[in-house]
């Protein structure tokens, strides 16, 4: 059972902060409600690091893209205090895919790497 609810991203970081890995994550806050969406890896990467420890992911720039589209920002800083729509399952569930508060727009994580995988096979 899908439940589609309103949100507000009170907060967009990107970071390298945790265990050497470049990620992103963008805190929404509902009615009564809040939930983080990303945690992906985009790419590796510490501060200190060497040259050499550094790579980033393709897919992950799509994603950042994709996201951006979906939700109308052409920055990324942009992203906070935007609103969007969340399709998730019911509560303590994850996010499923976030959408255009107005148009009829999705992004969601498990379609977009389906696909790239179906691509690469």
């Amino acid at each position: 059972m899908n439940k589609i609810e309103n949100a507000k991203i009170v907060s967009a970081d990107l970071s390298m902060e945790d265990l050497g890995v470049f990620t992103f994550d963008l805190v929404l806050e509902g009615y009564g409600w809040g939930c983080n969406f990303g945690g992906y890896v985009l790419g590796k990467g510490y501060v200190g690091a060497s040259d050499d420890d550094f790579e980033g992911y393709a897919a992950g720039t799509e994603v950042i893209m994709r996201i951006m589209n979906v939700v109308g920002a052409t920055r990324f800083s942009e992203l906070k205090g935007k609103y969007v729509r969340v399709r998730h399952e019911g509560w303590g569930k994850e996010i499923l895919a976030i959408g255009n508060i107005i148009e009829d727009k999705w992004f969601s994580y498990k379609e977009f790497f389906a696909k790239k995988k179906e691509n690469d096979e």
